[in-house]
């Protein structure tokens, strides 16, 4: 593997979060759809799994909150490298009193930065 700077990596991610919710990650369908993996799913905080298809179509009827100017705050990021291109980032999300653990499998790509796999586990609500 490549010397890696995982520094500029997380610096990189940490941009893209929490993703659907940062215009760094992306502001339309395509934006979106562009980020994800054709076979991306995800578990939601309610413990249900959701494929790229039904997150398009609810994101199309709902769009995402601003992250920032809903004033969330994301705290405790960690990245691990998994592979040559592979990465799970880890952190905690706040959304008013709400306090969630995130993860994300991110893939680099000669397109950019995509999502594999995301997970959020409530902890306090």
């Amino acid at each position: 593997m490549e010397h890696l700077d995982i520094a500029s990596v997380l610096e990189e991610l940490r941009a893209l979060e929490p993703i659907f919710h940062t215009h760094a990650f992306g502001v339309t369908l395509d934006d979106f759809a562009r980020r994800m993996v054709d076979d991306y799913w995800e578990i939601g905080a309610s413990g249900a799994r959701y494929d790229r298809a039904f997150i398009l179509k609810h994101l199309a009827s709902a769009p995402p909150v601003d992250a920032e100017a809903a004033g969330w705050i994301t705290s405790d990021h960690a990245l691990r490298c998994l592979a040559a291109d592979t990465f799970l980032l880890t952190y905690r999300l706040q959304q008013k009193e709400r306090i969630t653990l995130r993860s994300t499998l991110w893939l680099r790509t000669e397109q950019g930065w995509q999502i594999l796999f995301h997970q959020g586990t409530v902890v306090f609500s």
